[in-house]
């Protein structure tokens, strides 16, 4: 093993198995970018790394239970696109409004919106997908409402306007109160039609008339 590949692995070695997945950028101050790439690629063959997609490369955790290498873990690969490529990114698409209680449907691929462009990332047999969003919705990434946010969005405006009341009555019994208030402080980045469901889970606990 080269010294270019030994600094990798020094430096890969210092998260456990499983837990983080390395672009090339994660390299760059150990060599060149092509030296980097060279080492990657040998360290893959000597099975010392792997691949899980293009660019993307794990110290794979091997599974006793299963007896096999569990797959990459997806929060770990966003992580990586996100350091890598300088972007924002929320969960999005039906993951939100499933974890709210407001469908039951589970998506087949990982929806993420992002302030970057939109792509589709084929990681093995699963999907991630990106997609673009407004400057005025991702000032909602790390905010504590943004899940309900996305889970609106995802249900759209007909479906919000026909089911005001259902929805308000679940997001009241589920949202804590900081979520609730988060909401309501920054309803300025809301579209319209989204407004009526912020006002309905927020006017009694909040106070708000």
């Amino acid at each position: 093993m080269t010294g270019i590949a030994n600094k990798i692995m020094k430096r890969v070695s210092a998260f456990d198995p499983g837990t983080r997945v390395f672009t090339p950028k994660d390299f760059v101050d150990i060599a060149s970018r092509d030296a980097i790439d060279q080492a990657l690629s040998r360290l893959v063959k000597a099975k010392s790394l792997r691949r899980v997609g293009h660019g993307l490369y794990d110290l794979p955790r091997f599974s006793k239970f299963l007896n096999r290498f569990v797959p990459a873990d997806m929060d770990a690969i966003v992580e990586a696109i996100v350091r890598r490529d300088g972007v924002r990114v929320m969960p999005g698409g039906m993951a939100p409004a499933n974890r709210l209680g407001l469908t039951n449907a589970v998506s087949a691929k990982a929806v993420y919106t992002t302030d970057g462009h939109s792509r589709t990332i084929e990681i093995g047999r699963r999907t991630l997908e990106f997609r673009h969003a407004s400057p005025r919705i991702m000032r909602w990434a790390g905010r504590p409402g943004a899940p309900v946010v996305e889970a609106l969005r995802w249900l759209g405006p007909d479906i919000v306007a026909a089911e005001h009341g259902k929805i308000v009555l679940k997001l009241k019994s589920v949202l804590p109160n900081y979520v609730k208030s988060d909401l309501l402080k920054n309803s300025r980045d809301l579209p319209g039609w989204a407004l009526p469901v912020i006002h309905g889970i927020t006017k009694d606990e909040l106070n708000v008339v």
